[in-house]
């Protein structure tokens, strides 16, 4: 009797204890459990879209909010098996990029219900569980746009993309549009190279940019600032700031924030509501998703008349008074 009224005491103790932690917006210990997440990527961790999930995974790590696996370069035939690899092993939510292997992605998911994944990808969300998200930064690749058609001296802008998908052309049709708003003589050059992460091919594309006029090169995939750089030729960069890297090449960049994304699916799967949902608003300039980088080694060189309309422009974004259009059809040269 005495065990058993000490039991109820720490019972009540503990009751006590946990209820103080919710007033004070804290859970208790045994609530704080660590999230297993895991991450599949077709390409290596280096390649800009995917090293942008994988920074805001690590830094969820560091946290210790998560215990955090993935695997990279995984080719297409593989990717199933990898995937329920991870399911079986118990991730409580699974990351990665479905686009070429939707099929065999949502086949996992349908297998493993209980499993909360999250994929890039371009179709719809698929309950119970298959979430999707994309890198909608087409307001930040306006802005760029503007700063582009604002230092171009031949009139000429060179654009290298991987593939000629939605994801890619939305931005690419953004930035010429911002292109053209400040600059209606531009022209373009637009070529895709059939790979994700090809950057001596992506290379040789800007070279042939370059020898037909291009002064300012789209960089939207890896080496495009690297012939910039040797031809003396300005870029912009996408999706990651690759200016540390080209100090006297990158002008400008569209940066991609995939923190927002993640905490928002971990939130979900903490708390046990996570469904199949489409997670692309998080990667909006509102929700600090996307946003145009600091200019960095090239503040006062753009021309300041330039600067106030992209300052107008992106201030009009984040007020709701202007909405950067969405085409996903190819885009096509102008030159």
């Amino acid at each position: 009797m005495r065990f058993e009224g000490k039991r109820r005491t720490w019972l009540k103790l503990a009751a006590a204890a946990a209820g103080a932690s919710a007033l004070a917006g804290v859970q208790p210990a045994w609530a704080q459990a660590r999230v297993k997440v895991a991450a599949v990527y077709t390409v290596p961790v280096e390649q800009q879209w995917v090293s942008r999930i994988h920074k805001a995974l690590n830094e969820a790590k560091a946290r210790g909010e998560i215990d955090y696996v993935f695997s990279e370069s995984v080719s297409n035939a593989d990717y199933e098996r990898v995937l329920r690899q991870y399911a079986e092993q118990g991730s409580a939510l699974i990351l990665g990029e479905s686009f070429a292997v939707e099929a065999a992605a949502r086949k996992v998911a349908r297998d493993y219900p209980k499993t909360a994944f999250l994929m890039g990808s371009s179709g719809k969300p698929q309950a119970p569980n298959f979430s999707v998200f994309d890198n909608y930064i087409q307001e930040p690749s306006y802005l760029t746009g503007m700063i582009a058609g604002g230092i171009t001296k031949t009139n000429h802008i060179g654009m290298v993309g991987g593939y000629a998908i939605p994801e890619v052309n939305r931005l690419m049709h953004a930035f010429m549009e911002g292109a053209r708003e400040v600059n209606p003589k531009v022209k373009f050059t637009v070529s895709f190279i059939g790979s994700w992460f090809d950057p001596p091919k992506a290379k040789e594309a800007a070279f042939a940019m370059i020898d037909k006029g291009a002064d300012v090169l789209y960089a939207e995939r890896f080496g495009v600032s690297d012939a910039a750089k040797e031809k003396g030729r300005l870029a912009i960069g996408n999706v990651i700031n690759t200016q540390p890297q080209y100090p006297a090449t990158v002008v400008a960049s569209a940066l991609w924030n995939m923190e927002p994304t993640v905490a928002a699916a971990l939130a979900k799967v903490k708390s046990g509501q996570f469904k199949n949902e489409d997670y692309g608003s998080y990667s909006l300039m509102k929700y600090k998703g996307a946003e145009l980088a600091p200019l960095g080694t090239f503040e006062g060189k753009v021309p300041a008349d330039v600067m106030a309309k992209v300052k107008a422009k992106e201030k009009a974004i984040l007020d709701g008074k202007f909405v950067v259009k969405v085409v996903e059809t190819e885009p096509k040269s102008t030159q």
